[in-house]
């Protein structure tokens, strides 16, 4: 063998093992809805979060911006969205409504929830069960946060003292949203070995 064939097959090896690196990474999708921009500062702590675990791409969109394809490549998806008198934003109920369902493409994946409220007991609650039991009728796999503090996923309080709009979201709410995208991407990377 040539000196040429090793150098060759030497780059051959190092491009396949790039590619299995690249493929092998476990997409975690963060879809979220945000009018004044803290469900989005929700949505970043997510997104650090997840990004933290090894093995995990993170692709963070708006729900406008996300694609069929995003859906179908992602391992994990979670949404968020602020509450809405007791419910998801009506451009978050269009975008889970938008999904894929003939074949259950999205079944086994793992899906999970994080919602913003301007006030304490003002539905977050109820608004991030609505999310994941969206997320079950389509077959995926969800998890809340890492313990009992945060059983339905992250969310934050915005509009009511002491957490006023002008101070931009708790330090508390914003660790709260990087745990539960660390669970996700853990979760989502055990689940897909």
């Amino acid at each position: 063998m040539t000196m040429k064939h090793i150098v060759f097959c030497l780059v051959l090896g190092l491009l396949i093992t790039m590619g299995d690196t690249a493929s092998s990474q476990t997409k975690v999708l963060i879809a979220y809805f945000s009018e004044t921009g803290n469900t989005e500062a929700l949505a970043a702590a997510v997104a650090h979060g997840a990004g933290e675990v090894d093995g995990v791409e993170v692709i963070l969109k708006t729900v406008d911006q996300v694609t069929e394809v995003d859906l179908l490549e992602a391992k994990a998806i979670i949404v968020g969205s602020p509450v809405y008198n007791a419910n998801v934003a009506p451009r978050v109920q269009q975008f889970i409504t938008s999904w894929p369902f003939e074949g259950m493409p999205l079944k086994d994946k793992v899906g999970a929830a994080f919602v913003t409220a301007g006030g304490i007991s003002a539905g977050e609650e109820l608004t991030q069960m609505n999310i994941l039991q969206s997320m079950l009728i389509f077959g995926m796999v969800v998890v809340g946060g890492p313990d009992w503090t945060s059983p339905f996923g992250a969310s934050a309080i915005v509009g009511e003292p002491p957490f006023l709009p002008e101070q931009g979201l708790a330090d508390a709410f914003l660790e709260k949203g990087r745990k539960l995208g660390r669970r996700v991407g853990e979760v989502a990377v055990r689940l897909n070995k």
